[in-house]
């Protein structure tokens, strides 16, 4: 092979490298409805020292509890998302509560809507990754229409899905 064209191969693998050697420090999900929901947000992730801050902002909910999780997949292309598969358990837990030791790392547990079917949610969490074999990005984030019951295995009794979206890299 040409040197000339080793060297700039070699050039551009070493800048590629170093463009993508940093870790992800925010990410987010847009939500959209399935069929027949109204149910849209957003959803942020944002590294904080050795936690993820999530920040959700999500309308079109019936008030109440809703399940909320990141499942194995990033792919919402079926009309009722069961695209996206089970919930995000890469390291083989139970599922349960978003406090829980012993959790899927995709357990958010509840969002809880009030009478106008708006919800918000800040929580921090140290199970979640941005950046690693564990990243959750390039997953999706579920919201349920029944609340988690955070015991029954493997799903919290949720029931189905009203809105979905794929995490993203986003802008820090």
């Amino acid at each position: 092979m040409n040197s000339a064209f080793l060297s700039t191969f070699f050039a551009l693998l070493v800048s590629c490298s170093i463009a993508f050697a940093g870790d992800t420090t925010k990410a987010v999900a847009v939500l959209h409805p399935t069929t027949g929901s109204n149910v849209a947000g957003t959803v942020t992730f944002t590294m904080a020292s050795d936690q993820i801050k999530v920040v959700a902002d999500i309308t079109g909910l019936t008030p109440g509890k809703h399940g909320f999780h990141i499942h194995e997949f990033g792919d919402c292309s079926a009309p009722d998302a069961k695209s996206a598969g089970g919930h995000f358990n890469p390291t083989n837990h139970q599922h349960g509560a978003p406090d829980a030791a012993d959790r899927h790392a995709g357990d958010l547990g509840n969002i809880e809507a009030d009478a106008s079917g708006k919800a918000h949610l800040e929580l921090t969490d140290k199970a979640m990754k941005l950046s690693g074999s564990d990243s959750i990005v390039g997953h999706a984030v579920i919201v349920h229409e029944k609340a988690d019951d955070l015991k029954t295995q493997p799903t919290g009794d949720a029931g189905g899905r009203v809105a979905c979206g794929v995490i993203g890299i986003a802008k820090p």
